[in-house]
Protein backbone atom coordinates (compact mmCIF):
# COMPACT_ATOMS: atom_id res chain seq x y z
CA UNK A 1 0.00 0.00 0.00
CA UNK A 2 1.04 3.43 -0.73
CA UNK A 3 2.16 6.16 1.68
CA UNK A 4 -0.29 9.01 0.86
CA UNK A 5 1.73 11.94 2.33
CA UNK A 6 4.73 10.70 -0.17
CA UNK A 7 1.71 11.12 -3.17
CA UNK A 8 0.47 14.27 -1.35
CA UNK A 9 4.10 16.21 -1.87
CA UNK A 10 4.64 14.26 -5.20
CA UNK A 11 1.95 13.87 -7.47
CA UNK A 12 3.24 14.01 -10.66
CA UNK A 13 6.15 11.73 -9.75
CA UNK A 14 3.71 9.10 -8.55
CA UNK A 15 1.10 9.19 -11.46
CA UNK A 16 4.28 9.44 -13.61
CA UNK A 17 5.25 6.12 -12.40
CA UNK A 18 1.89 4.94 -11.96
CA UNK A 19 0.72 5.07 -15.75
CA UNK A 20 3.91 2.92 -16.45
CA UNK A 21 1.84 0.46 -15.89
CA UNK A 22 -1.18 1.23 -18.38
CA UNK A 23 -2.99 2.83 -16.07
CA UNK A 24 -4.75 6.42 -15.78
CA UNK A 25 -3.78 9.26 -13.47
CA UNK A 26 -5.13 8.70 -9.72
CA UNK A 27 -2.57 10.84 -7.79
CA UNK A 28 -5.56 13.55 -7.46
CA UNK A 29 -8.29 11.43 -6.91
CA UNK A 30 -6.76 10.08 -4.08
CA UNK A 31 -5.73 13.35 -2.42
CA UNK A 32 -9.19 14.08 -2.81
CA UNK A 33 -10.22 11.48 -0.93
CA UNK A 34 -7.60 12.40 1.63
CA UNK A 35 -8.83 16.06 1.96
CA UNK A 36 -11.89 14.64 2.81
CA UNK A 37 -10.52 12.97 5.48
CA UNK A 38 -8.69 15.31 6.82
CA UNK A 39 -11.19 17.96 6.74
CA UNK A 40 -13.11 15.00 8.69
CA UNK A 41 -10.36 15.04 11.46
CA UNK A 42 -10.14 18.34 11.71
CA UNK A 43 -13.98 18.89 12.30
CA UNK A 44 -13.77 16.58 14.91
CA UNK A 45 -11.37 17.40 16.75
CA UNK A 46 -12.15 20.82 17.11
CA UNK A 47 -15.75 20.07 18.31
CA UNK A 48 -13.88 17.85 20.93
CA UNK A 49 -11.38 20.72 22.25
CA UNK A 50 -14.56 23.25 21.65
CA UNK A 51 -16.31 20.37 24.55
CA UNK A 52 -13.54 20.44 26.42
CA UNK A 53 -13.09 24.27 26.82
CA UNK A 54 -16.98 24.73 27.20
CA UNK A 55 -16.79 22.23 29.94
CA UNK A 56 -14.23 24.41 31.86
CA UNK A 57 -16.08 27.14 31.21
CA UNK A 58 -18.86 25.81 33.33
CA UNK A 59 -17.24 25.78 36.12
CA UNK A 60 -15.92 29.58 35.87
CA UNK A 61 -19.57 30.84 35.50
CA UNK A 62 -20.91 28.44 37.87
CA UNK A 63 -17.93 29.97 39.97
CA UNK A 64 -18.79 33.77 38.55
CA UNK A 65 -22.71 33.13 39.68
CA UNK A 66 -23.17 33.97 36.16
CA UNK A 67 -26.00 31.43 35.49
CA UNK A 68 -27.27 32.53 32.17
CA UNK A 69 -24.11 31.74 30.68
CA UNK A 70 -23.49 28.76 32.48
CA UNK A 71 -26.68 27.64 31.50
CA UNK A 72 -26.17 28.66 27.56
CA UNK A 73 -22.84 26.62 27.91
CA UNK A 74 -24.32 23.36 29.20
CA UNK A 75 -26.33 23.66 26.42
CA UNK A 76 -23.48 24.07 23.57
CA UNK A 77 -21.90 20.81 25.33
CA UNK A 78 -25.06 18.86 24.97
CA UNK A 79 -25.19 19.97 21.64
CA UNK A 80 -21.52 18.82 20.88
CA UNK A 81 -22.46 15.31 22.36
CA UNK A 82 -25.16 15.26 20.35
CA UNK A 83 -23.42 15.75 17.46
CA UNK A 84 -19.86 14.42 18.05
CA UNK A 85 -20.89 10.74 17.22
CA UNK A 86 -21.56 11.80 13.73
CA UNK A 87 -18.32 13.77 13.69
CA UNK A 88 -16.86 11.06 14.73
CA UNK A 89 -18.41 8.31 12.18
CA UNK A 90 -17.39 11.05 9.16
CA UNK A 91 -13.74 10.26 10.38
CA UNK A 92 -14.03 6.34 9.99
CA UNK A 93 -16.07 6.80 6.60
CA UNK A 94 -13.40 8.91 5.21
CA UNK A 95 -10.48 7.03 6.06
CA UNK A 96 -11.84 3.83 4.99
CA UNK A 97 -12.73 5.48 1.41
CA UNK A 98 -9.16 6.90 1.76
CA UNK A 99 -7.72 3.03 2.58
CA UNK A 100 -9.72 0.97 0.34
CA UNK A 101 -8.83 3.23 -2.93
CA UNK A 102 -5.20 2.54 -1.71
CA UNK A 103 -4.84 -0.81 -1.13
CA UNK A 104 -6.60 -1.55 -4.24
CA UNK A 105 -3.70 0.29 -6.51
CA UNK A 106 -0.58 -1.80 -7.26
CA UNK A 107 2.79 -1.26 -6.38
CA UNK A 108 4.76 1.40 -8.59
CA UNK A 109 7.91 -0.05 -11.42
CA UNK A 110 11.36 0.64 -10.13
CA UNK A 111 12.71 3.12 -13.01
CA UNK A 112 14.64 0.20 -14.30
CA UNK A 113 11.72 -2.03 -15.37
CA UNK A 114 10.97 -1.91 -18.84
CA UNK A 115 8.27 -0.30 -20.09
CA UNK A 116 5.33 -2.90 -21.70
CA UNK A 117 1.80 -3.46 -22.51
CA UNK A 118 2.06 -7.37 -21.58
CA UNK A 119 4.15 -10.15 -21.57
CA UNK A 120 5.42 -9.29 -25.25
CA UNK A 121 7.23 -6.23 -23.88
CA UNK A 122 9.55 -8.80 -21.28
CA UNK A 123 12.91 -8.65 -22.15
CA UNK A 124 15.56 -11.89 -22.05
CA UNK A 125 17.85 -10.90 -19.61
CA UNK A 126 20.11 -14.69 -19.39
CA UNK A 127 19.97 -18.18 -20.60
CA UNK A 128 21.75 -21.36 -19.23
CA UNK A 129 22.14 -24.26 -21.14
CA UNK A 130 20.29 -25.48 -24.16
CA UNK A 131 17.53 -27.71 -25.70
CA UNK A 132 18.15 -30.91 -25.57
CA UNK A 133 18.25 -32.89 -28.54
CA UNK A 134 16.13 -36.28 -29.16
CA UNK A 135 16.33 -39.06 -31.97
CA UNK A 136 12.49 -38.89 -31.52
CA UNK A 137 9.74 -36.59 -31.37
CA UNK A 138 9.19 -35.69 -27.46
CA UNK A 139 6.10 -36.02 -25.92
CA UNK A 140 4.41 -33.71 -23.43
CA UNK A 141 4.43 -34.63 -19.89
CA UNK A 142 0.21 -36.41 -19.41
CA UNK A 143 1.00 -38.79 -22.18
CA UNK A 144 4.13 -39.48 -20.65
CA UNK A 145 2.23 -40.08 -17.13
CA UNK A 146 -0.76 -41.90 -18.53
CA UNK A 147 1.45 -43.70 -20.14
CA UNK A 148 3.55 -45.16 -17.12
CA UNK A 149 0.45 -46.06 -15.47
CA UNK A 150 1.55 -43.04 -12.80
CA UNK A 151 -0.34 -39.90 -13.50
CA UNK A 152 -4.43 -39.78 -13.19
CA UNK A 153 -6.41 -36.96 -14.00
CA UNK A 154 -9.59 -39.16 -14.40
CA UNK A 155 -9.32 -40.46 -10.71
CA UNK A 156 -9.01 -36.92 -9.81
CA UNK A 157 -11.54 -35.37 -11.63
CA UNK A 158 -13.99 -37.96 -9.46
CA UNK A 159 -12.24 -36.54 -6.47
CA UNK A 160 -12.09 -32.66 -6.76
CA UNK A 161 -13.20 -31.80 -10.42
CA UNK A 162 -10.51 -30.26 -12.89
CA UNK A 163 -7.25 -28.89 -13.13
CA UNK A 164 -6.32 -31.84 -10.56
CA UNK A 165 -4.45 -34.90 -10.55
CA UNK A 166 -3.32 -38.13 -8.71
CA UNK A 167 0.16 -38.94 -8.95
CA UNK A 168 1.20 -42.64 -7.80
CA UNK A 169 4.52 -44.81 -7.47
CA UNK A 170 7.69 -43.28 -8.83
CA UNK A 171 6.29 -40.02 -10.15
CA UNK A 172 5.17 -39.31 -6.71
CA UNK A 173 8.08 -40.10 -4.82
CA UNK A 174 9.99 -37.72 -7.77
CA UNK A 175 7.65 -35.16 -7.01
CA UNK A 176 8.48 -35.50 -3.53
CA UNK A 177 12.32 -35.85 -3.88
CA UNK A 178 12.29 -32.70 -5.97
CA UNK A 179 10.74 -30.30 -3.23
CA UNK A 180 13.24 -32.00 -0.55
CA UNK A 181 16.08 -31.13 -2.77
CA UNK A 182 15.19 -27.88 -3.47
CA UNK A 183 14.91 -27.26 0.80
CA UNK A 184 18.27 -29.01 1.50
CA UNK A 185 20.17 -26.16 -0.95
CA UNK A 186 18.07 -23.74 0.68
CA UNK A 187 18.65 -24.36 3.69
CA UNK A 188 22.13 -25.75 3.55
CA UNK A 189 23.71 -23.78 1.01
CA UNK A 190 21.54 -20.18 0.91
CA UNK A 191 21.14 -19.29 4.38
CA UNK A 192 17.38 -19.67 4.11
CA UNK A 193 15.47 -21.08 7.75
CA UNK A 194 12.87 -23.81 6.55
CA UNK A 195 9.65 -23.05 7.99
CA UNK A 196 6.70 -25.65 8.46
CA UNK A 197 3.29 -22.60 8.59
CA UNK A 198 -0.30 -22.72 8.40
CA UNK A 199 -1.96 -23.81 5.40
CA UNK A 200 -4.83 -22.04 6.70
CA UNK A 201 -4.94 -17.92 6.99
CA UNK A 202 -6.98 -15.14 8.16
CA UNK A 203 -8.44 -12.23 6.08
CA UNK A 204 -5.06 -9.88 7.21
CA UNK A 205 -2.82 -12.02 6.27
CA UNK A 206 -3.87 -11.85 2.76
CA UNK A 207 -4.29 -8.58 2.57
CA UNK A 208 -1.09 -8.30 4.00
CA UNK A 209 0.65 -9.71 0.77
CA UNK A 210 -2.03 -8.13 -1.29
CA UNK A 211 -3.89 -10.82 -2.39
CA UNK A 212 -7.01 -9.43 -1.34
CA UNK A 213 -9.21 -7.39 -1.63
CA UNK A 214 -8.47 -6.94 -5.77
CA UNK A 215 -7.68 -10.70 -5.99
CA UNK A 216 -10.42 -11.94 -4.17
CA UNK A 217 -11.70 -14.21 -6.75
CA UNK A 218 -8.81 -16.18 -7.30
CA UNK A 219 -8.60 -17.40 -3.88
CA UNK A 220 -10.03 -20.21 -2.12
CA UNK A 221 -12.11 -19.56 0.83
CA UNK A 222 -12.08 -22.20 3.63
CA UNK A 223 -15.42 -20.45 5.59
CA UNK A 224 -15.55 -20.22 8.98
CA UNK A 225 -13.81 -22.67 12.05
CA UNK A 226 -16.44 -23.28 14.80
CA UNK A 227 -19.95 -21.71 15.69
CA UNK A 228 -19.10 -17.83 14.51
CA UNK A 229 -15.63 -17.78 13.88
CA UNK A 230 -13.28 -15.82 11.59
CA UNK A 231 -13.59 -17.00 7.70
CA UNK A 232 -10.08 -18.79 6.34
CA UNK A 233 -8.26 -18.84 3.33
CA UNK A 234 -6.11 -21.99 2.01
CA UNK A 235 -3.03 -20.57 0.90
CA UNK A 236 -2.09 -19.32 -2.62
CA UNK A 237 1.29 -19.15 -1.89
CA UNK A 238 3.74 -19.84 1.03
CA UNK A 239 4.59 -16.20 0.77
CA UNK A 240 1.54 -15.09 2.65
CA UNK A 241 2.63 -17.19 5.66
CA UNK A 242 5.90 -16.56 5.37
CA UNK A 243 5.81 -12.73 4.93
CA UNK A 244 2.79 -12.19 7.51
CA UNK A 245 5.70 -13.70 10.47
CA UNK A 246 7.01 -9.77 10.65
CA UNK A 247 3.69 -8.18 10.19
CA UNK A 248 2.79 -5.75 13.48
CA UNK A 249 6.20 -5.86 14.45
CA UNK A 250 9.65 -4.27 14.90
CA UNK A 251 12.73 -5.57 13.89
CA UNK A 252 16.34 -5.07 15.12
CA UNK A 253 18.06 -4.25 11.18
CA UNK A 254 21.44 -6.26 12.60
CA UNK A 255 19.23 -9.49 12.31
CA UNK A 256 18.20 -8.60 8.72
CA UNK A 257 17.93 -9.68 5.89
CA UNK A 258 16.10 -12.68 7.13
CA UNK A 259 15.71 -14.93 4.67
CA UNK A 260 12.49 -18.40 5.02
CA UNK A 261 11.97 -20.78 3.01
CA UNK A 262 8.72 -23.85 3.18
CA UNK A 263 7.61 -26.48 1.08
CA UNK A 264 4.36 -26.87 1.08
CA UNK A 265 0.30 -27.25 -1.09
CA UNK A 266 -0.63 -24.30 -2.95
CA UNK A 267 -3.90 -23.58 -3.57
CA UNK A 268 -5.47 -21.24 -6.55
CA UNK A 269 -8.83 -20.98 -7.82
CA UNK A 270 -7.60 -19.96 -11.27
CA UNK A 271 -10.23 -17.61 -12.06
CA UNK A 272 -9.12 -16.18 -15.59
CA UNK A 273 -7.80 -19.11 -16.63
CA UNK A 274 -10.62 -20.75 -18.19
CA UNK A 275 -9.71 -22.71 -21.57
CA UNK A 276 -6.30 -21.63 -20.92
CA UNK A 277 -3.35 -25.34 -19.95
CA UNK A 278 -6.40 -27.42 -19.54
CA UNK A 279 -4.30 -30.33 -20.13
CA UNK A 280 -1.67 -32.00 -17.94
CA UNK A 281 -0.44 -30.21 -14.69
CA UNK A 282 0.65 -26.98 -15.82
CA UNK A 283 -2.26 -24.94 -14.11
CA UNK A 284 -3.58 -27.01 -11.68
CA UNK A 285 -5.72 -25.86 -8.46
CA UNK A 286 -3.46 -27.74 -5.86
CA UNK A 287 0.10 -27.95 -6.53
CA UNK A 288 3.58 -28.01 -4.21
CA UNK A 289 6.16 -24.93 -4.53
CA UNK A 290 9.49 -24.08 -2.76
CA UNK A 291 8.93 -20.60 -2.04
CA UNK A 292 11.62 -17.82 -0.49
CA UNK A 293 10.92 -14.86 1.24
CA UNK A 294 13.40 -12.14 2.06
CA UNK A 295 12.91 -9.18 4.91
CA UNK A 296 15.16 -6.50 4.18
CA UNK A 297 16.26 -2.96 5.24
CA UNK A 298 15.95 -0.88 1.60
CA UNK A 299 19.63 -0.41 1.48
CA UNK A 300 19.53 -4.28 1.10
CA UNK A 301 16.65 -4.84 -1.06
CA UNK A 302 17.85 -4.50 -4.68
CA UNK A 303 21.15 -6.96 -3.76
CA UNK A 304 18.90 -9.08 -2.07
CA UNK A 305 16.36 -9.57 -5.11
CA UNK A 306 19.91 -10.28 -7.57
CA UNK A 307 20.60 -13.05 -4.43
CA UNK A 308 17.21 -14.69 -4.79
CA UNK A 309 16.81 -15.28 -8.38
CA UNK A 310 20.46 -16.82 -8.11
CA UNK A 311 19.31 -19.24 -5.94
CA UNK A 312 16.21 -20.33 -7.72
CA UNK A 313 18.43 -20.32 -10.50
CA UNK A 314 21.02 -22.91 -8.75
CA UNK A 315 18.61 -25.30 -8.13
CA UNK A 316 17.51 -25.87 -12.19
CA UNK A 317 20.99 -25.38 -12.96
CA UNK A 318 22.01 -28.63 -11.07
CA UNK A 319 19.10 -30.75 -12.54
CA UNK A 320 20.51 -29.75 -15.79
CA UNK A 321 17.21 -27.72 -17.35
CA UNK A 322 17.62 -25.44 -20.03
CA UNK A 323 15.83 -21.97 -19.12
CA UNK A 324 16.27 -18.20 -19.80
CA UNK A 325 15.33 -15.39 -17.23
CA UNK A 326 12.87 -12.89 -18.05
CA UNK A 327 13.31 -9.12 -16.61
CA UNK A 328 9.05 -8.04 -16.78
CA UNK A 329 7.97 -5.11 -18.37
CA UNK A 330 5.55 -3.10 -16.84
CA UNK A 331 2.60 -4.15 -18.11
CA UNK A 332 3.20 -7.90 -17.11
CA UNK A 333 4.17 -7.48 -13.15
CA UNK A 334 2.10 -8.53 -10.25
CA UNK A 335 0.14 -6.41 -7.87
CA UNK A 336 2.44 -6.17 -5.15
CA UNK A 337 6.00 -6.08 -7.13
CA UNK A 338 7.95 -3.21 -7.90
CA UNK A 339 10.49 -5.31 -9.92
CA UNK A 340 10.26 -9.04 -11.41
CA UNK A 341 12.52 -11.77 -12.96
CA UNK A 342 10.45 -14.85 -13.90
CA UNK A 343 12.68 -18.05 -14.71
CA UNK A 344 11.26 -20.07 -17.46
CA UNK A 345 12.28 -23.53 -18.28
CA UNK A 346 12.44 -25.09 -21.40
CA UNK A 347 9.88 -28.03 -21.94
CA UNK A 348 10.27 -30.16 -25.15
CA UNK A 349 6.60 -31.30 -25.08
CA UNK A 350 4.65 -28.04 -24.82
CA UNK A 351 3.45 -26.69 -27.83
CA UNK A 352 4.77 -27.72 -31.46
CA UNK A 353 8.49 -28.00 -31.11
CA UNK A 354 8.72 -27.22 -27.24
CA UNK A 355 8.54 -24.17 -25.19
CA UNK A 356 9.18 -21.87 -22.39
CA UNK A 357 7.23 -22.05 -19.60
CA UNK A 358 7.35 -20.43 -16.27
CA UNK A 359 8.45 -22.09 -12.94
CA UNK A 360 9.83 -19.36 -10.57
CA UNK A 361 8.65 -15.85 -10.41
CA UNK A 362 10.95 -13.29 -7.98
CA UNK A 363 9.76 -9.93 -6.86
CA UNK A 364 11.36 -7.11 -5.39
CA UNK A 365 7.95 -5.25 -3.00
CA UNK A 366 9.81 -2.41 -1.65
CA UNK A 367 7.81 -1.19 1.36
CA UNK A 368 4.49 -2.24 -0.43
CA UNK A 369 3.39 -5.10 1.38
CA UNK A 370 5.45 -3.72 4.69
CA UNK A 371 3.14 -0.50 4.97
CA UNK A 372 -0.04 -3.57 4.77
CA UNK A 373 1.45 -5.53 7.55
CA UNK A 374 3.41 -2.78 9.66
CA UNK A 375 6.24 -4.32 9.47
CA UNK A 376 8.78 -2.27 10.67
CA UNK A 377 12.51 -2.18 11.97
CA UNK A 378 15.02 -0.36 14.07
CA UNK A 379 18.10 0.61 13.45
CA UNK A 380 21.21 2.21 15.02
CA UNK A 381 19.16 5.91 15.28
CA UNK A 382 16.65 4.22 17.06
CA UNK A 383 13.62 5.27 14.48
CA UNK A 384 11.30 2.52 13.46
CA UNK A 385 10.84 2.33 9.86
CA UNK A 386 9.27 0.31 7.08
CA UNK A 387 11.39 -3.09 6.22
CA UNK A 388 11.31 -4.30 2.31
CA UNK A 389 10.21 -7.86 1.26
CA UNK A 390 10.91 -9.83 -1.36
CA UNK A 391 9.49 -13.08 -2.63
CA UNK A 392 10.50 -15.75 -5.24
CA UNK A 393 9.96 -19.38 -6.15
CA UNK A 394 13.09 -21.67 -5.38
CA UNK A 395 10.50 -23.52 -7.21
CA UNK A 396 7.30 -24.24 -8.64
CA UNK A 397 7.68 -28.22 -7.64
CA UNK A 398 4.90 -29.30 -9.66
CA UNK A 399 6.13 -27.58 -13.07
CA UNK A 400 9.87 -28.72 -12.23
CA UNK A 401 8.42 -32.50 -12.29
CA UNK A 402 6.58 -31.49 -16.04
CA UNK A 403 9.83 -30.04 -17.13
CA UNK A 404 12.18 -33.27 -15.25
CA UNK A 405 9.60 -35.85 -17.04
CA UNK A 406 9.58 -33.86 -20.71
CA UNK A 407 13.52 -33.10 -20.50
CA UNK A 408 14.53 -36.92 -19.01
CA UNK A 409 11.64 -38.39 -21.31
CA UNK A 410 13.84 -41.60 -23.14
CA UNK A 411 12.47 -43.05 -26.20
CA UNK A 412 10.45 -45.96 -24.14
CA UNK A 413 8.71 -43.62 -22.56
CA UNK A 414 10.45 -43.92 -19.71
CA UNK A 415 12.18 -41.17 -17.27
CA UNK A 416 15.49 -41.13 -16.46
CA UNK A 417 16.20 -39.51 -12.73
CA UNK A 418 18.90 -36.64 -13.19
CA UNK A 419 22.05 -37.61 -10.88
CA UNK A 420 20.95 -34.80 -7.68
CA UNK A 421 17.81 -36.85 -7.23
CA UNK A 422 18.92 -40.15 -7.33
CA UNK A 423 19.73 -40.50 -3.89
CA UNK A 424 16.48 -38.85 -2.70
CA UNK A 425 14.62 -41.91 -4.93
CA UNK A 426 16.82 -44.54 -3.15
CA UNK A 427 19.35 -44.73 -6.06
CA UNK A 428 16.60 -45.58 -8.61
CA UNK A 429 18.16 -44.22 -12.18
CA UNK A 430 14.95 -44.96 -14.22
CA UNK A 431 11.09 -44.29 -13.72
CA UNK A 432 9.63 -47.02 -16.02
CA UNK A 433 6.44 -48.76 -16.28
CA UNK A 434 5.70 -51.55 -13.92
Amino acid sequence: MHDIKSIRDNPQAFDAAFTRRGLSPIADSLIKLDETRRAAILAAEQAQARRNAASKEIGEAKKAKDNARADALMAEVAELKTTMPALDEAVKQAEAALNKALSEIPNLPLPEVPDGADEHGNVVRSHFGKPNEYSFAPKPHFELGEALGQMDFEAAAKLSGARFVVLKQGLARLERAIGQFFLDVHTGEHGYTEVNPPLLVKDDAMFGTAQLPKFREDQFAAGAIGSGGEGYWLIPTAEVSLTNLVRESILDERELPLRMTALTPCFRAEAGAAGRDTRGMIRQHQFTKVELVSVTTPEQSKDEHERMLACAEEVLRRLGLHYRVMTLCTGDMGFASQKTYDIEVWMPGQGEGGAYREISSCSVCGDFQARRMNARSRGPDGKPRFVHTLNGSGTAVGRALIAVIENYQQEDGSIAVPDVLQPYMGGLKVIAKN
